[in-house]
């Protein structure tokens, strides 16, 4: 607590007053005047800056989720711990930004980050904490999450703005335009988009809610890979598309050095409309996923090093997201995502999860004088194929579910947050999770889960 102290009180000077919804948000843009920010001199600075080509934001987030315990005839090494428990994360970036020439940016993102996610971010497919993941530290840890280079090619002469994307310049774009990103980055920065389900930051939390669970999308054990992507869009269309390295080993750090032979393609089919004022948009995302992962058949459950890498062959498989939002009113709106995985293999590098269906609903607090107040309640239902579940009931573990057996039933969470505007660039949010069969098992549970979320941003 001492150190989210000190870097809350580093980050007060450029504080801003929007907030983002967009994946792993790294900071604020300044969309209004200095006026509106906690420090206004310096948040002009912060203008003045981009003006020159330079970008600087920041962020930091601290989570602390804990859960009162619950029933537990049994446990494995891929259990939820039964007994009541806390644990918490601290994620803190930098964004540095270079304007090269007319549309082409350099964008380099350090991170400092500490803490474990509840027993070690193991025992839930659909996992409580996404600021948590398998390498939680008690010391911070410095990485690089993002390094990468973007050319924005204009096509038309009318302009939209930016979206409050945090990585990305606030001067306006061309409505139609190309984009072209090179470098290491999430692949969430660009797929699988959604209003008001894309940030475990400033949204849910919950891992299921940030995109769909069933998606083995490719990343390390952090969440961030190598590759490229290229978008078109004009506003009422969007196609993407893009390759990506995989993890070298199931849920493992490092990326595989065979770019040939393991990677990931993916290729999004967006519409976007407005009824009114009230806009909505819907996804149709595809991946092929080509990475040692073995078949159900070629895992030995009571050999874990069968789990982990399959030395003999790349496997390939197939992933289908199709994710929707849509504003009802002007402080009310609804999601939902669909998501699936051929289920003929491991999932590598996401979670656990074979098929999933989530919806949900967020509510800004206008009614009630607090407009930049938020409300969110959400559930999602996932399911897996009939090989992990012969896997898990022979006593097999997975990378973060087995309990040594199994009395199957679909894994069902449902969470509901309230997140506050304490100052401009300070929120505050309080969360409730129930978490029906966790890790697919009907003997272990229910798991009520409580969360603290504070977040500070520039």
């Amino acid at each position: 607590m001492r150190f989210l102290a000190i870097l809350t009180v580093l980050l007060l000077p450029g504080l801003a007053s929007a907030q983002t919804g967009r994946f792993g948000s790294v900071g604020t843009p300044n969309i209004g005047a200095p006026e509106e920010s906690l420090i206004p001199s310096l948040a002009a600075k912060q203008d003045r800056l981009e003006e020159l080509g330079w970008m600087l934001r920041g962020q930091a987030t601290f989570i602390l989720q804990g859960q009162a315990g619950f029933p537990s005839p049994y446990r494995a090494a891929g259990s939820l711990t039964p007994a009541a428990q806390a644990r918490n994360t601290l994620s803190t970036d930098l964004i540095f930004g270079r304007r090269l020439w007319q549309g082409a940016d350099v964008i380099f993102n350090p991170s400092v980050t500490r803490g474990f996610g509840l027993s070690n971010s193991t025992g839930a497919a659909a996992f409580p904490n996404g600021e948590a993941f398998r390498l939680g530290t008690m010391e911070p840890n410095f990485f690089v999450p993002r390094v990468f280079f973007r050319q924005t090619i204009g096509l038309s002469g009318d302009t939209v703005p930016t979206d409050n994307d945090p990585l990305r310049f606030s001067e306006p774009m061309a409505r139609e335009r190309i984009t072209i990103t090179i470098g290491k980055f999430a692949v969430w920065d660009i797929f699988d988009d959604n209003r008001y389900a894309h940030d475990a930051r400033t949204q849910f939390m919950n891992w299921a809610l940030v995109g769909g669970g069933g998606f083995d999308y490719a990343a390390d054990a952090r969440g961030f890979t190598e590759g490229f992507a290229v978008e078109w869009e004009n506003g009422n269309w969007a196609v993407r598309g893009g390759a990506f390295r995989v993890a070298r080993q199931v849920n493992g750090l490092f990326l595989d050095p065979s770019v040939t032979r393991g990677f990931q393609a993916l290729v999004s089919l967006e519409r976007f409309w407005s009824f009114g004022e009230r806009a909505g948009a819907v996804r149709f995302i595809y991946g092929a996923s080509r990475s040692r992962q073995s078949r159900w058949n070629e895992i030995d459950p009571s050999n874990p090093s069968t789990f982990d890498l399959n030395p003999h062959s790349y496997r390939l498989k197939h992933n289908v997201t199709i994710s929707a939002d849509q504003q009802i009113t002007e402080d009310f709106g609804v999601f939902g995502r669909l998501s699936w995985n051929d289920g003929l293999t491991q999932n590598w590098m996401f979670t656990e999860m074979d098929r999933a269906v989530s919806v949900g609903g967020a509510l800004t607090g206008q009614r009630w004088n607090r407009p930049n107040d938020t409300v969110g309640l959400g559930t999602n239902i996932g399911w897996i194929s009939a090989g992990r579940r012969r896997y898990l009931e022979a006593g097999g573990i997975g990378f973060i579910t087995g309990d040594g057996r199994l009395n199957y039933r679909p894994e069902w969470v449902t969470e509901l947050y309230y997140d506050a505007r304490v100052a401009p660039g300070v929120n505050m949010a309080v969360g409730y999770q129930l978490l029906l069969n966790p890790a697919y098992n009907a003997d272990r549970g229910p798991v009520n889960v409580f969360s603290l979320r504070l977040r500070t941003a520039f």
